[in-house]
């Protein structure tokens, strides 16, 4: 039975680096309209990552400019993810950032984890 889960598998996108909730990504994604193709960027922080094979996916959110958020969640197999840039990593203690969707302003900051 595994053997057949293997084939059906889709292969990992080499684009897309190893994300951890809390981080600031950017994500740039193809989209189609009409017979054009334009490659879009969404940039915010990772507030939930899931594996399981084929349907392995992490939720992105970010604040628009008239303080509504939006969150958006994009497979990790997807061959539509052009790439994904990690700007920073936060110290967080938690798998699922839900508490960020009822703070606004200092309180949804997250601190910055320094490497050295």
């Amino acid at each position: 039975m595994s053997d057949l889960l293997q084939t059906v598998a889709a292969q990992d996108n080499p684009n897309i680096p190893p994300i951890r909730p809390g981080d600031l990504v950017s994500v740039h994604l193809r989209i189609k309209e009409g017979n054009s193709e334009r490659v879009q960027e969404f940039r915010g922080t990772v507030i939930r990552e899931r594996g399981g094979g084929n349907d392995a996916n992490f939720t992105v959110r970010r604040v628009a400019s008239n303080g509504i958020g939006i969150e958006r969640t994009f497979l990790k197999r997807s061959p539509r993810i052009e790439k994904v840039v990690v700007h920073r990593s936060s110290h967080v203690r938690r798998a699922n950032l839900y508490f960020l969707r009822d703070r606004t302003g200092k309180s949804a900051r997250l601190k910055q984890k320094i490497t050295i």
